[in-house]
């Protein structure tokens, strides 16, 4: 379900931040005066980089016209699903593998890297996937929920562009938000093609067999992953208040 996916996008980047930080090219001033030493994520930028992230964990599914991300922004993102659902093959083809997961990744770095324009479009659509995914809109008004999501959407990216939040950090959280996914999915009873393009599903740990959208995921794995990505928001929050 969506906001599993989101939730686990968001509390892995929440737990891979500090050593992100600690990388050169992410480091600011520090990071250029010595390449070991790099400045620390800002709250602004964490916070970023978990929704920003939430939503990136969406992006595999966009392979499936009846998706959270589909319906994300009404009739576009449901013809963009149509479109990669027959260019990828089918549901959990291409989109959830690992050369998915690095060419996500690597895509948006040097869309961030030459186009900011780009840039800036591409971090709107995650901050819309990530709000749709958390439950964000109106139950069976797919119209209107594209709109409540495209203005929410809009004010968080403001909110966050006063907040001078930089994006060097993109391409990582996109590629770490789709692992996530990737993970997840794996741990379903239908797996995942993880060496795609070989047919072979994976399923992490083997045999589970977890059954998508039943009384696990929905009343112990939702609450328990909002629980996990709290505590890391306080933790990671907590020194810099």
């Amino acid at each position: 379900m969506g906001h599993s996916h989101a939730l686990s996008g968001a509390a892995l980047w929440l737990l891979a931040a500090p050593g992100l930080a600690a990388l050169p090219s992410l480091g600011g001033p520090a990071a250029e005066l010595t390449p070991v030493v790099a400045t620390m994520l800002s709250p602004a930028e964490l916070v970023a980089g978990a929704v920003v992230c939430a939503g990136a964990a969406m992006l595999p599914d966009l392979d499936h016209p009846h998706s959270t991300i589909a319906q994300t922004f009404g009739p576009v993102t449901w013809v963009l699903s149509k479109v990669v659902n027959w260019l990828s093959g089918g549901h959990r083809h291409m989109t959830h593998s690992l050369f998915f997961i690095v060419a996500a990744g690597v895509g948006t770095h040097l869309l961030a890297d030459r186009y900011p324009i780009g840039r800036d479009i591409m971090v709107v659509l995650l901050i819309g996937l990530a709000l749709r995914a958390v439950g964000i809109g109106v139950p069976n008004r797919t119209v209107t929920s594209a709109l409540v999501n495209i203005g929410l959407t809009a004010g968080t990216f403001l909110f966050f562009h006063s907040r001078d939040v930089g994006y060097l950090w993109l391409g990582l959280a996109v590629a770490i938000g789709c692992l996530a996914h990737v993970a997840g999915d794996c741990m379903t009873e239908r797996g995942c093609p993880v060496l795609w393009p070989l047919k072979h599903k994976w399923l992490l740990p083997w045999k589970m067999g977890l059954k998508t959208g039943r009384a696990f995921e929905v009343k112990f794995l939702g609450p328990a992953l909002s629980v996990v990505v709290l505590g890391l928001f306080a933790i990671r929050l907590m020194p810099v208040m």
